[in-house]
């Protein structure tokens, strides 16, 4: 459990749609609050800033925002980046009670035995798979984990897996991702070669692992329809 305490002072963002570029080329990152259905808060920060935020708080750890007149608690819902240079463009944050259950999803961590970093099955020269990168819980914004753990210790043999019900929560943190999901499973290098050829081959980097940056992207555009749908009812 955390938490150094993350806290970010904003300014209002008088500029939207194309407008935002003047900013960007200036080390300001535009930024947008939603707070439960109101109208949506435009904002803006130095990059470093921001930046420094989003790597200490990721998804899934709370904020303490300071904007003009009003501070708020918040998650980041959304981060997007350019691509070809990895520069944070934009950021969308939720604003939160501090005090209510919100969902995050928390990343998941192998935890090796002291002195190693990888797992017995991995050591003996099998291949572990990781199938489930982060878990989906409900907690209250302070009481969100950080990480959570399983044992790779217990990665053996070819066939052996973890599921979500094989790590253990924090009390008064709520699972949301169903128990039976695999979380990381041990297979014999030849085998998945083989099954690789079966496929036909190699599938091309963005569909067999997904381009992150261009989810984020994509998911930022959107959230930047909603900050200007939110700014023309403003208007």
């Amino acid at each position: 459990m955390s938490h150094d305490s993350i806290t970010l002072e904003v300014s209002a963002r008088e500029v939207s749609g194309k407008a935002v570029k003047h900013l960007r080329k200036e080390g300001i990152v535009p930024a947008v609050i939603h707070d439960h259905g109101k109208e949506s808060v435009l904002i803006q920060g130095p990059y470093i800033d921001l930046y420094r935020a989003y790597k200490q708080a990721g998804k899934n750890q709370p904020i303490e925002l300071k904007a003009p007149g009003h501070s708020y608690v918040v998650l980041i819902k959304d981060a997007v980046f350019e691509p070809r240079k990895n520069q944070l463009t934009h950021l969308v944050f939720n604003a939160v009670d501090k005090n209510q259950k919100v969902d995050a999803a928390v990343p998941i961590h192998a935890k090796y035995a002291e002195d190693n970093d990888l797992s017995p099955a991995e050591r003996s020269g099998l291949i572990v798979l990781t199938q489930l990168e982060t878990l989906e819980v409900k907690a209250i914004p302070s009481q969100i984990p950080e990480v959570l753990y399983y044992d790779a210790e217990k990665l053996i043999e070819v066939g052996d897996h973890i599921t979500v019900a094989d790590i253990t929560l924090p009390a008064n943190v709520e699972l949301l991702t169903e128990e039976h999901q695999s979380v990381a499973t041990v297979f014999e290098p030849s085998a998945l070669a083989a099954a690789n050829d079966d496929a036909g081959g190699d599938a091309p980097a963005d569909e067999a692992t997904g381009d992150a940056n261009a989810g984020e992207s994509a998911e930022g555009l959107d959230a930047e329809k909603e900050a200007e749908a939110g700014q023309a009812k403003a208007e």
